[in-house]
């Protein structure tokens, strides 16, 4: 089965964390936390619809300032997560610089920031036009969800760093395979239809309806939804990607996180260093690969990718993996 986003690093695993994660067959992505950003195209950058911040660190925030660039002056509303204090760090952001040019801007740029704390979300919205200053300040419960939407959503968890670290796992509420030749055989052609399609699938819209299909040059054909999707389409149970960074291991955060990314299809997690170093990591509030490995084992994880190693261990990237693997698998046997 095809998957509907492809999750994938920005940086290598010795650099600023990131990852970027694309859907398919949409102009748009998601992205989990800001480091270094530099080596995502403009064209990527320009998708990203939501911003999810672990912690503000530098070597995960500094890319903000490459985001706002490239999308100044555009018709954009960007929508940012991340833990307490994130209001205050964004508008540190925006106040350090000059906006007495941006009313003449036709666009609207607008950014929706959102703050997590144990038991409330806090938001408010900044407008180019308006020099960023800030607006509608709404508060709400927090129920560990962030962002729900007819395909999927997004949750969060509050972890340990020595400040409030977030956790997020992105979850699928199904996939919809779509099957190229059936797709031929009808005379269709592949196109901006087949979200729409795909959107009603997730609405829960009545398979008795009525659904055209736009494509080619203004061509159109309709269908019944439900006879529609039983030719061109394989629904199957959705992804699931879980990204944990820069936390400080202890048994209550390492039970949080296994039940938060149980059965994850890719869980991306940091290991800062290696086991022998462990009493370093605590100190520097940073897992281990081997505690890494636990965790995902634990987890039932369908696969783990490392990251955010510590530059000390530059040339022996294999050791991590190493260790990892060797505990994921002890952790596995022993479930």
């Amino acid at each position: 089965m095809r998957p509907s986003f492809y999750p994938r690093m920005v940086n290598g695993p010795f650099d600023d964390p990131g990852l970027f994660v694309p859907f398919l067959f949409e102009k748009r992505a998601i992205i989990f936390d800001l480091g270094d950003i530099y080596s995502l195209s403009a064209r990527d950058v320009l998708k990203i619809s939501h911003v999810f911040v672990t912690h503000t660190h530098i070597d995960h925030f500094v890319g903000f300032d490459r985001l706002l660039r490239l999308l100044l002056g555009r018709e954009k509303e960007l929508y940012l997560y991340g833990p307490e204090g994130f209001l205050k760090n964004i508008e540190g952001k925006l106040a350090g610089y000059s906006w007495n040019l941006v009313e003449n801007y036709t666009s609207r740029f607008a950014l929706h920031v959102t703050e997590v704390r144990s038991d409330l979300m806090i938001s408010g919205e900044y407008l180019c036009q308006k020099k960023f200053r800030p607006a509608r300040e709404i508060k709400q419960l927090f129920d560990g969800v962030l962002l729900k939407e007819p395909a999927l959503s997004v949750s969060a968890i509050i972890l340990d760093h020595g400040i409030p670290c977030l956790g997020f796992s992105m979850k699928e509420r199904f996939h919809v395979n779509i099957i190229k030749e059936s797709i031929a055989s009808l005379g269709l052609e592949l196109g901006p239809w087949l979200r729409e399609f795909k959107q009603a699938l997730f609405d829960r819209q009545d398979p008795d309806s009525e659904f055209e299909v736009r494509y080619g040059k203004g061509s159109t054909k309709k269908f019944i939804l439900g006879e529609l999707a039983e030719q061109i389409a394989v629904v199957s149970p959705g992804q699931k990607v879980t990204y944990i960074t820069d936390i400080r291991y202890s048994t209550s955060d390492a039970e949080k996180i296994v039940e938060f990314a149980a059965d994850s299809d890719y869980l991306f997690i940091e290991s800062a260093f290696l086991e022998k170093d462990r009493d370093i990591a605590r100190e520097k509030c940073h897992l281990t690969a081997w505690q890494a490995g636990t965790i995902a084992g634990r987890a039932k994880v369908k696969q783990f990718i490392l990251f955010h190693f510590s530059p000390r261990y530059t040339g022996m990237e294999h050791l991590f993996h190493e260790e990892a693997q060797a505990s994921y698998q002890l952790a596995v046997a022993g479930q």
